[in-house]
């Protein structure tokens, strides 16, 4: 079960982030589910979705199913990102990240996210992601 709501997080990220266009779509234990509406903006030469759009969903899939699990503790940050650029994402279609913590300590969170086009079998992107746990 998860301490904070879709709609709270959602609200969380357009006070916080405002220049995030990332929308949560799901929030469980230790998960969530995230989108990024794709647009030209993230599009590079030769009409694929850029890495750094990937990396940011990655890192907001992560960022938010920790808060989901601790709460509103907005300065856990990310001390490590690793992708793996699977295959070219559909620049037509929405990136969706579904995002899974397999560790989550006092100090520390593990987890990794499965990036897709939607609507198309096959990861395109895996990310693992690291963050650091404030004290509260």
């Amino acid at each position: 079960m998860s301490l904070m709501t879709v709609d709270e997080l959602n609200d969380l990220m357009r006070r916080e982030f405002p220049q995030s266009q990332t929308i949560l779509e799901a929030i469980s234990s230790k998960s969530s589910r995230v989108r990024i509406p794709v647009n030209l903006s993230h599009l590079r030469p030769g009409g694929t979705v850029s890495g750094p759009t990937m990396m940011s969903l990655a890192d907001t899939a992560m960022y938010l199913a920790l808060l989901g699990e601790i709460g509103p503790v907005l300065l856990a940050v990310t001390t490590n990102l690793n992708i793996h650029f699977v295959r070219k994402p559909e620049p037509e279609r929405d990136l969706i990240g579904e995002c899974s913590i397999f560790k989550l300590g006092k100090k520390l969170a593990v987890g990794e996210v499965k990036i897709f086009s939607e609507g198309i079998d096959g990861v395109v992107a895996h990310a693992t992601c690291t963050y650091s746990i404030p004290e509260r």
